[in-house]
């Protein structure tokens, strides 16, 4: 079990790499948020969580199996995870953000996914007005004590 990675797997990864060339930037594994989301995009108020279908248990997939030894252990993991990842999405949602989920087998027909991330994450930032007072509140504190961006 310790070989299983949490951070940077392939489907991350080819999720990571989409939105990148659908011209979305972002952040990784933000410490300071809930179940550590995978992919963060702060612009647009929105996390992603890139899920394996047999760890997260993707209803419906046929990767989502469950072993036929041991069910005293799996059974009990499996659960464990489902209510984790309803607890972290909750307060995620309570905080302001959206909350994406990306499942492994979505992966297999990348344009459809495309679409899909492009209609869920919507390319208007002011309707977070919490997140504009604060880069507002940053960029007054930026100016008081002198500091200009770069190429400014």
């Amino acid at each position: 079990m310790q070989r299983i990675r949490f951070k940077d797997t392939t489907p991350e990864k080819a999720v990571r790499s989409l939105l990148h060339r659908l011209g979305f930037r972002f952040r990784l594994h933000h410490a300071k948020l809930p179940g550590r989301p995978d992919i963060v995009l702060p612009k647009y108020g929105t996390v992603v969580f890139v899920h394996g279908c047999f760890w997260h248990r993707h209803p419906g997939c046929p990767k989502a199996t469950t072993p036929a030894s041991r069910q005293e252990y799996w059974l009990p993991k499996f659960q464990r995870n489902m209510e984790r990842d309803e607890r972290n999405r909750r307060a995620i949602r309570a905080l302001g953000w959206d909350v994406i989920t990306v499942w492994e087998c979505e992966l297999k027909k990348p344009e459809v996914l495309a679409d899909r991330l492009r209609r869920l994450i919507r390319k208007d930032p002011l309707r977070y007005p919490r997140m504009e007072a604060q880069l507002l509140q940053v960029a007054q504190q930026a100016a008081k004590y002198g500091i200009k961006r770069k190429g400014k």
